[in-house]
């Protein structure tokens, strides 16, 4: 075994997930994530946790959907599991990023309503979500394999501690903030300008531990949840929504909610999103990328929206790490990243102060 999956594990467990004697897990293999599933149950079983484990197929899932006659119950079986986990670890690396591209949309939504439950359950655990690299997501990529492999840990196995401490000032910035505004001007593309307000929210030092309230590895993002958005973004970073290839998104928000929008490439694939249900109409996210250890868009959202001079915002639902305790923010049963890149001819700004220019923090300047 590559000694990388085993030291990508010690981060899941130690760092990521803080995990501890007597813990009872519950890990969800990905197909093609075997090898990073057994380093991980090797370091569950050194710690002393209790382990279960599932397997995370997209194949499967397409196969149940595809055959399902689209109402959808949650099974009490699978709440139970959750509810009783202290943590959940997602491993993903599935064999075909585009296994679901062919299921129906009715029924996709239909069945991510149905889960509803499930998901908030799980997001009580301590939960982290990350990603072996396989063959299929370095083509996805666009990478060799070897090469992706290079990528992956690059990002993964980093500092976390030092990177926490400088994205601590962005966290700072915007605790204390009430309103940020985004724009990007370049001829060759639409214009962003929009403004929303953050007064009263949290932001998220996404450090990659659930100490940090941060729950993706690899991470690296400052994220609040925005509301009362108005104006307009273009999201220049092609995507992958629900197997759909997504790319040039133009949305315009008015009174916080969706009103138009237009896409170069699969605009039925976020209209299946948007018509989720009303929250999905609305934004959750507001991310500020800071890993810069991720160099290159891959088509994967876990890395793509870590990623230094970019920022990204997620239609649907808005995290309670971000809110006021007692206070329910945006509710939606999705939450769809897209990110743009402010390397050149942008500024972000809290309250009128630039913070970000051209993806150079002030701190940096």
């Amino acid at each position: 075994m590559d000694e990388r999956v085993r030291e990508h594990a010690e981060v899941l467990v130690e760092w990521s997930a803080r995990i501890e004697a007597g813990d009872d897990v519950l890990v969800d293999v990905a197909e093609d994530a075997h090898e990073l599933g057994v380093a991980v149950a090797a370091k569950l079983g050194e710690v002393g946790a209790n382990v279960v484990t599932t397997y995370g197929s997209d194949e499967l899932a397409r196969a149940y959907l595809k055959a399902h006659d689209g109402d959808f119950e949650a099974g009490d079986h699978e709440l139970a599991l959750v509810e009783n986990a202290d943590a959940y670890l997602r491993l993903g690396g599935g064999r075909n990023t585009t296994a679901t591209a062919d299921v129906d949309s009715e029924a996709r939504q239909a069945y991510t309503r149905a889960r509803s439950a499930v998901r908030e359950a799980r997001m009580d655990t301590d939960w982290v979500s990350t990603v072996h690299p396989t063959r299929s997501l370095a083509q996805q990529a666009g990478m060799a394999y070897e090469e992706y492999q290079e990528f992956v840990y690059d990002a993964v196995l980093r500092d976390w501690e030092s990177l926490a401490e400088r994205m601590a000032k962005v966290k700072e910035v915007l605790d204390d903030g009430s309103e940020v505004r985004l724009v990007i001007e370049r001829e060759d593309r639409p214009s962003t300008d929009v403004m929303m307000s953050i007064e009263g929210r949290t932001a998220v030092n996404s450090a990659a531990s659930v100490a940090y309230d941060s729950h993706n590895l690899p991470s690296g993002e400052v994220f609040t949840a925005p509301y009362d958005t108005e104006g307009e973004v273009f999201f220049d970073v092609p995507m992958t929504i629900n197997a759909r290839r997504v790319r040039n998104v133009h949305i315009v928000f008015e009174d916080g909610e969706v009103v138009d929008f237009s896409a170069e490439q699969g605009a039925d694939a976020l209209q299946s999103v948007l018509d989720t249900d009303p929250g999905a109409r609305r934004l959750g996210e507001l991310g500020i990328g800071m890993n810069r250890g991720i160099d290159r868009f891959t088509d994967n959202i876990l890395f793509d929206e870590k990623m230094g001079d970019t920022v990204h915002m997620a239609v649907g639902r808005a995290y309670d790490s971000n809110l006021p305790d007692g206070e329910t923010g945006n509710e939606s049963a999705v939450h769809v990243d897209m990110i743009t890149d402010v390397s050149s001819a942008s500024r972000l700004e809290v309250d009128g102060e630039v913070i970000q220019e051209n993806g150079q923090f002030w701190f940096e300047a």
